[in-house]
């Protein structure tokens, strides 16, 4: 793959096909400062779950209140973010604003060890990551030739699982080294979140999307009546309910971590094995969504999920590293293709606000999902919990399907 520095394809006859292999400069930063930004939260978040229940002995119970709020309270900002960032037309110091208040939770985390002092510091690191990421996803897509999005979103989410691989690794070294040293971990997180912040605000440039509009143009104004489009709502509405069937990743590393029976060090090693899948997989899918469709890309990670399901459901021979491997190929899957997806049908004048939207709707049925599950699991157990959770996400694709057929046929024309 050729790397330019430069925002924009070259437009001269003949130059189109290296065009399509160009990643924008402003990608590459902003993989940069994601892959420094989840070296920090993933070496928090690969400890948290037993951190949680082991060290602080919170129940499955209160774990699956909190993993909802880690799940699903950014949606409290998406959608006011994304619309401060196109009114304004400065989605970078949005992104600016949720990557600080992030960083200034990794502080907090240092003296939380209630109940309620966790709940604190995750809702205010969830809020974080609610402002930034629909921001930083508008400029990829606005430094980005249409025809390559998948591509450009699959390099950034590849630079950002090299991250979450590194810092669950950092993790497992630093708890290694001081046993049961979950605060050293959090110091280390720390560092790596103001680097990060740091080249945000330093060297990637401020695109401003409707200034960049074509020269002459009338400049659309946002308005709210231009996120009532009928494909992103159907977009939003499948999305919404296969987030209400999407099992936190943290269940299923707890259920893991009991069929292997391994230590407590050892526990950032199960997203080490998601995140190696996530980051192989990454540009190949992002490239094969730019030329089979998105959609169908989506729902195929989907379907990779239901398989995690099934594989963590089964006690079988190599079920744990089935279950990695298609959790990660999910995300692959998913992640930077449906942000690619809502930025493409939404009009350029709001395009923050429709990847914020699209982006609300997966965290408030993935919040629904995880205080529901986290029940379901106190009262059936954690392998009866996941096969009815893979037999509800079985029916879900049916309709959810139905509702993004419209997308499929005219996935071709938004690229």
């Amino acid at each position: 793959m050729y790397l330019t520095l430069r925002d924009r394809p070259a437009a001269e006859p003949g130059t189109a096909h290296r065009a399509r292999q160009r990643v924008a400069g402003t990608v590459l930063l902003l993989g940069l400062v994601s892959l420094l930004t989840d070296v920090s939260s993933e070496s928090v978040n690969s400890v948290l779950p037993i951190y949680l229940t082991s060290s602080l002995g919170i129940s499955i119970l209160g774990y699956g209140f909190l993993d909802g709020v880690y799940q699903g309270v950014s949606a409290l900002v998406r959608i006011p973010g994304g619309w401060i960032a196109d009114r304004a037309d400065h989605p970078k110091w949005v992104a600016v604003v949720g990557y600080g208040v992030s960083a200034v939770s990794r502080v907090a985390l240092l003296p939380a060890h209630t109940f309620g002092a966790i709940a604190s510091v995750i809702t205010v690191d969830r809020l974080g990551k609610g402002l930034r990421t629909a921001p930083r996803d508008a400029l990829i897509a606005e430094a980005s030739p249409r025809e390559a999005q998948g591509r450009a979103f699959g390099v950034h989410r590849a630079m950002d699982t090299a991250g979450a691989l590194a810092g669950p690794l950092i993790a497992y070294f630093v708890l290694r080294a001081v046993p049961g040293g979950y605060h050293s971990v959090f110091v280390t997180s720390l560092a790596f979140a103001i680097v990060g912040l740091a080249i945000l605000v330093l060297i990637v440039p401020d695109l401003r999307p409707r200034r960049r509009a074509t020269t002459g143009a009338a400049l659309t104004r946002p308005s709210l009546r231009l996120l009532a489009d009928r494909r992103l709502l159907r977009l939003c509405g499948a999305a919404g309910l296969l987030g209400l069937v999407t099992i936190g990743d943290g269940f299923l590393y707890l259920e893991l971590a009991t069929r292997v029976t391994i230590a407590a060090y050892d526990f950032p090693l199960l997203l080490v094995g998601t995140n190696i899948a996530y980051l192989l997989l990454a540009i190949p899918l992002g490239r094969l969504a730019d030329r089979v469709g998105r959609v169908q890309v989506f729902i195929g990670g989907n379907v990779a999920l239901l398989g995690a399901y099934l594989a963590a459901g089964a006690a079988v021979t190599g079920a744990v590293i089935a279950c990695l491997a298609l959790l990660g190929t999910y995300y692959a899957a998913t992640d930077g293709v449906l942000a690619a997806i809502a930025g493409q049908i939404s009009d350029r004048a709001v395009r923050t606000s429709g990847i914020a939207t699209a982006q609300t709707a997966v965290a408030v049925a993935r919040f629904v999902s995880s205080v529901g599950f986290g029940a379901l699991w106190a009262i059936v157990g954690p392998e009866s919990a996941i096969r009815i959770a893979a037999i509800a996400l079985a029916l879900v694709l049916v309709p959810a399907i139905f509702m993004l057929r419209g997308l499929m046929r005219s996935d071709r024309s938004i690229t």
